[in-house]
């Protein structure tokens, strides 16, 4: 995603509007995407493609702005609390995510598992809303963590709602990532896994996140019908058998 971003700072073209100072100063922000550790200049300027001095310029603007401080140990840069005001702006303007809230925690108290709102990002979705279980990482926690459309249940599920074309597309480009021996990475797989969920209005997910994980995910269309998010209800396989969970929590799971 960064890099696609890079690639996009010049593409203001013949656009008057476009502003090229601010899509930099953007590419430093959105360089902490996955980062492990605060960022030092010279690994911004790798990240952002600038000039280490334009990378100096940018960093303290947004020091002098809040958005960024220096790290505890002095050796980098990390994003700051008004980056938090952002995010929650977002979403408290979203009308998606204000309408889908309460239906969210409803939904919640019935299965008594975890329910998530991920939301339709083309290659990935972003998790908007996390009502927790028991057995959580922190990352998986957290607001904003992203996954592959191509290896979640909410994604087979909006993908089940695409155009041919757009699925086509969709797993052309896509980064296949194993990130569990059970991940599914081969096109024809997902196909099948994507004309189930057509079938079924749901899609079923094993361990293709997190090991022992069964997950399933229902699509959210927009008013022309076209997908825009997803709903994941997830448990566990040591409490559940994965037929089992879809009698138990599809019919939920599509009510709401």
């Amino acid at each position: 995603m960064q890099r696609e971003r890079q690639a996009d700072l010049g593409s203001g073209g013949e656009d008057a509007l476009f502003i090229q100072s601010l899509a930099r100063g953007m590419s430093v922000l959105e360089a902490f995407n996955a980062a492990d550790r605060p960022l030092t200049l010279t690994q911004i300027a790798a990240r952002t493609g600038l000039t280490r001095s334009a990378a100096q310029r940018l960093v303290h603007t947004f020091r002098k702005l809040g958005y960024l401080t220096l790290a505890e140990d002095g050796r980098g840069f990390r994003l700051d609390l008004p980056i938090l005001d952002l995010a929650h702006d977002y979403l408290r303007l979203n009308p998606l995510v204000r309408r889908a809230s309460p239906v969210l925690l409803e939904l919640r108290r019935n299965v008594r598992e975890r329910v998530d709102l991920s939301l339709f990002d083309g290659q990935r979705m972003i998790y908007a809303a996390r009502m927790q279980s028991k057995r959580e990482t922190f990352f998986a926690t957290l607001v904003g963590n992203s996954v592959p459309t191509s290896c979640t249940s909410g994604g087979w599920a909006v993908m089940a709602m695409l155009p041919p074309a757009e699925v086509d597309a969709l797993l052309a480009n896509a980064r296949f990532e194993q990130l569990t021996p059970r991940t599914i990475t081969d096109p024809r797989r997902i196909r099948a896994e994507i004309e189930r969920a057509r079938e079924d209005g749901h899609a079923l997910a094993l361990e293709q996140i997190l090991m022992g994980e069964v997950a399933l995910g229902v699509a959210i269309p927009d008013a022309q019908g076209r997908p825009v998010a997803a709903i994941h209800i997830a448990a566990s396989l040591a409490e559940w058998d994965a037929e089992g969970f879809r009698r138990s929590v599809a019919p939920l799971a599509a009510e709401a």
